[in-house]
């Protein structure tokens, strides 16, 4: 029984089964249900390959430690960083919330920071850096630090309210976020600091994200509105370090990263102050003298081996399979979601590119809901924050696939890229820009349809 396990989805499943638009991985889709339901590896791995994800799944999933410790191959932490270890901002590999309250901690959450270009030279680096990091504090906030070293500061957030009332005199209420920065350990900020909350995404499917081709991209994109439906998608074009050149951006949530290499070694460098090949230097501005003073885990500390393995990790981890396709209601909730317009950007369909390196990603049949592009949401969900090609208006579609398993995994259902939005109705009603005359057109829907429309986004 233990064998016939094992290898069953690679010797007796059946393409057409995969075909079924259950599984919006294709053959990477997982049958897992409940609280890990985030956390399987691609059903169409091999048990070699297995072992790969498990070892990836282990420098995930542990936290590191401070240097020099016994456990060599995990020490380097900080000396600022967000947390100690990947899993605990994606909490069983799914997704992060925004503090509750001013009391809370931003403990699944980062803030970025960064400076308009004030010079030709800065203007210049904006082409491989994306922004220019705040002088004092870097690209990015870290409210801890290593035993005798200063937090850079804490995260407060205060909320404020407005209703949002339908055509048939039901309404939401609407909670809109202000971030700010207090207890600053090492001098007040620049006077144009640019502050915009992320909150870490799922985690799942962003190996069939990656394996998406660039042609499908930019056939996907329409910068000029050449169809003039109001949405004008693009592509981000972003610094990849590896390559040395400009390449299309798919990760973030402003596609600011190439690659999941990329993505994930930026990571360890600003959450977890961890070097590595692609971020070589400590974590630390030359106003933070007591940050270098503090022992390396090596050099680099995050070794290429390491870094590898969690790279295939994140490629593999499983899109749930959807559930109730079959209900009437989500049938007509479906319906509702291409009528209004909402599969204008969140694609059901595309088809992976051929990859001779990662068998279990290539030509796979895959319903991500996303198109990977910019678009413009509007003054609402704007952070006044560009990064390479986005403006402060505009962000990365995100994929809705595993929705539907978000709350029986984090033990919340909070959407968009700060949190805001504390269900799905509550994150439709928040589009703007391009996405205005969709979230308009769900206003005047009767409640049944609403509920349809609901229960359709909680299948995926």
């Amino acid at each position: 029984m233990k064998f016939h396990s094992l290898f069953l989805p690679l010797m007796i499943v059946s393409t057409t089964l995969f075909a079924s638009n259950e599984y919006s991985g294709g053959q990477t889709t997982t049958s897992k249900q409940g609280p890990n339901a985030y956390s399987q590896p691609a059903t169409n791995l091999s048990m070699l390959k297995r072992l790969d994800f498990s070892v990836g799944n282990s420098f995930f999933r542990n936290p590191w430690v401070q240097a020099p410790a016994s456990t060599d191959a995990r020490d380097g932490l900080g000396p600022l960083f967000n947390t100690n270890g990947c899993q605990n901002c994606h909490i069983k590999d799914g997704r992060g919330h925004a503090p509750s309250s001013s009391q809370d901690n931003a403990i699944s959450m980062l803030i970025r920071l960064s400076v308009p270009a004030q010079t030709s030279e800065q203007e210049a680096s904006l082409i491989k850096g994306g922004n220019i990091p705040e002088p004092t504090y870097g690209g990015q906030l870290q409210d801890f630090s290593l035993p005798g070293g200063k937090p850079e500061g804490r995260v407060v957030v205060t909320y404020t309210e407005h209703k949002v009332t339908f055509d048939d005199g039901n309404s939401v209420m609407l909670r809109k976020p202000d971030f700010t920065i207090s207890d600053l350990a090492y001098g007040p900020m620049h006077p144009k600091t640019e502050l915009s909350p992320r909150v870490a995404p799922v985690m799942i499917g962003l190996g069939l994200l990656e394996s998406i081709s660039e042609q499908t991209l930019l056939d996907w994109s329409d910068e000029q509105d050449s169809d003039a439906d109001g949405i004008s998608g693009r592509v981000n074009k972003v610094w990849d370090i590896q390559q040395q050149k400009t390449v299309i951006g798919r990760f973030g949530w402003k596609a600011g990263q190439p690659s999941l290499m990329q993505q994930n070694a930026a990571a360890f460098h600003g959450d977890l102050g961890l070097t590595s090949h692609l971020f070589p230097r400590e974590n630390c501005t030359a106003n933070q003298t007591e940050c270098l003073q503090y022992p390396s885990g090596g050099d680099p500390e995050v070794s290429k081996e390491i870094l590898d393995f969690v790279e295939f990790y994140s490629q593999h981890l499983a899109v749930p399979k959807r559930r109730n396709i079959g209900s009437s209601q989500v049938l007509e909730g479906e319906a509702l979601f291409e009528q209004i317009g909402c599969d204008t950007c969140h694609k059901s369909s595309a088809v992976t590119a051929k990859r001779e390196d990662r068998p279990a990603l290539s030509e796979q049949k895959i319903a991500p809901y996303t198109d990977l592009l910019l678009h413009d949401m509007g003054q609402g969900l704007a952070d006044h924050r560009g990064e390479f090609l986005a403006t402060g208006t505009e962000w990365r579609t995100p994929p809705l696939w595993g929705l539907g398993y978000l709350k029986e995994v984090n033990g919340h259902s909070e959407l968009l890229h700060d949190g805001r939005a504390r269900n799905v109705m509550e994150a439709i009603l928040w589009h703007g820009g391009e996405a205005k005359q969709s979230r308009d057109k769900v206003v005047t829907l009767s409640k049944a349809e609403r509920e349809a429309l609901v229960a359709f986004l909680h299948s995926l």
